[in-house]
């Protein structure tokens, strides 16, 4: 049996996530549906995490067993053959039998994209939120440095959710503003549901000036939902890359 590493990119904008749901397109299904097609049976495929409604990936990585012997770049050749327009694999490789795209990952990288032309821009309508007003970006980058270490991100973790720890680990934290676009860039451990989302709608009270830096760092270690932004939408994230 061959266990088989994928990367792949996909528009989120029309799917309702990566996990399997009935009665909605997810992609999980849409590249489970075009395996059986190329490799004549179905598998299921692991991802390195789930990704939500809108949500974007640049480098998604999944993993999938296969008794067939078509070679990774027929693989990915076939696959691009059948996948939708929002659905591409650029890379398919053997690896080995204990690979698990989901629990060995050690680090994913999230980008959120905001434009902060005061004109909408119809052509980022799905690809990054419309704020449509200037940001300080320097209060901004304040309040999001102190995101860098070991923290208890409860704070950031959409409401009701059950996991095991609510402590991450975050390498990378910082804002960048090229012309009207303004980048929020995070690295880490792993991530929350709604974790970058949640940080993303509370930087956005401290670049409008309702809160400052400091009241940011008193909501992370206040550990209490209530006291963070809202939630931002869906469509300004981006999966941008896993490592192993």
């Amino acid at each position: 049996m061959r266990n088989i590493k994928c990367v792949i990119a996909y528009d989120g904008a029309d799917f309702m996530g990566w996990q399997i749901q009935d009665g909605v397109r997810t992609v999980q299904e849409t590249m489970e549906c075009s395996l059986e097609k190329i490799l004549g049976h179905a598998t299921r495929v692991i991802a390195s995490g789930r990704t939500d409604a809108g949500v974007h990936a640049l480098a998604q990585v999944i993993n999938f067993p296969t008794e067939s012997s078509v070679p990774p770049e027929g693989l990915v050749r076939g696959l691009n053959s059948v996948l939708p327009g929002d659905v591409v694999v650029s890379s398919a490789v053997d690896v080995q039998p204990e690979f698990n795209a989901r629990f060995m990952a050690k680090a994913k990288t999230y980008v959120y994209v905001m434009n902060i032309s005061t004109l909408r821009n119809p052509f980022l309508e799905r690809y990054a939120l419309q704020v449509k007003r200037p940001l300080d970006c320097k209060a901004m980058q304040d309040a999001a440095i102190c995101l860098v270490g070991e923290h208890d991100f409860t704070s950031f973790q959409a409401s009701g959710s059950s996991v095991k720890t609510t402590s991450r680990l975050i390498t990378t934290s910082e804002i960048m503003q090229k012309g009207n676009k303004v980048f929020f860039c995070m690295k880490g451990s792993g991530f929350l549901r709604h974790m970058v989302r949640n940080i993303v709608g509370t930087l956005l009270l401290v670049g409008s000036g309702k809160i400052v830096p400091h009241d940011f760092q008193q909501i992370l270690a206040l550990k209490d939902r209530s006291l963070a932004g809202p939630t931002a939408p869906p469509q300004g994230l981006y999966l941008m890359g896993v490592e192993y």
